[in-house]
């Protein structure tokens, strides 16, 4: 697992916060771990946006037990111009949403930062991965991060999926101050790696080659899967971790029209 536990970074965000009330907050892009965290905070009440029902469903079991009746659960799409249309919340949490869009709205990552906007009436704090898929970092521990990721993605792209596109730290922030943020900080996670990782990626490329019709690919893909397995498990136990690339954190409040 992670040395970097994904909390660091809410405590970042709750220290960036500081007295400032959190009032009413959107998770605009939701999933189980931002969730848990939206209802350990003190908020006046909460939306959470996904674009499946499925991942709906599992947002739903985790807020369940502390969920308010003005809290609610939404399943929408952000190239909807009419979801939220007219609502706007005094925080904004974007929890990994830029890289994930692509799974649901291909190309419209550039446009989701004026939707933010519209939305946002306090703060928004967005939270995001360094691209690490597009090139041979030159690393040991690197090298084998790139290879889990094309591997990964070509499974899915082969499966009829569409993989996360992430988008590196200084493309977000240019790209907001275009669209009529400012910026109040920034936020940089070094990521280390480990078995955990290794084995979910790899496990979740197995399940959908269950599926491929052509069986004679999707047993030389698990074959393949396997071998980077084994070596990213030994590299790992040798190396204590495999370090590469980072998370990032941005805190950004609206103040121009886009």
């Amino acid at each position: 697992m992670r040395t970097r536990q994904p909390s660091a970074l809410f405590r970042h965000i709750e220290a960036l916060q500081g007295e400032r009330p959190w009032g009413t907050l959107l998770d605009a892009g939701t999933g189980t771990n931002s969730i848990q965290w939206v209802t350990s905070i003190q908020t006046e009440r909460w939306v959470a946006v996904s674009g499946a029902v499925g991942h709906a469903a599992q947002v739903r079991d985790v807020a369940e037990p502390v969920r308010r009746p003005e809290d609610r659960i939404i399943v929408g799409n952000w190239a909807d111009p009419q979801l939220l249309a007219g609502e706007r919340f005094d925080t904004v949490l974007a929890d990994y949403l830029i890289g994930a869009i692509e799974g649901f709205s291909p190309y419209f990552q550039e446009r989701m930062f004026a939707r933010l906007h519209g939305v946002t009436a306090g703060r928004l704090y967005l939270v995001g991965l360094e691209p690490y898929v597009s090139r041979d970092p030159g690393t040991e521990a690197g090298r084998i991060i790139w290879e889990i990721g094309r591997y990964r993605d070509a499974c899915l792209l082969l499966s009829g999926e569409r993989p996360y596109r992430e988008f590196p730290l200084e493309w977000v922030v240019e790209r907001m101050e275009t669209n009529g943020w400012r910026m109040i900080d920034v936020a940089r996670f070094p990521i280390r790696y480990g078995a955990r990782f290794v084995n979910s990626q790899i496990d979740m490329c197995l399940r959908r080659l269950e599926a491929m019709p052509d069986r004679a690919l999707a047993a030389a893909l698990q074959a393949q899967g396997e071998a980077i397995r084994e070596r990213a498990l030994a590299a790992d136990a040798r190396l204590d971790g495999l370090r590469h690339g980072f998370d990032y954190t941005i805190a950004a409040e609206p103040v121009l029209s886009p």
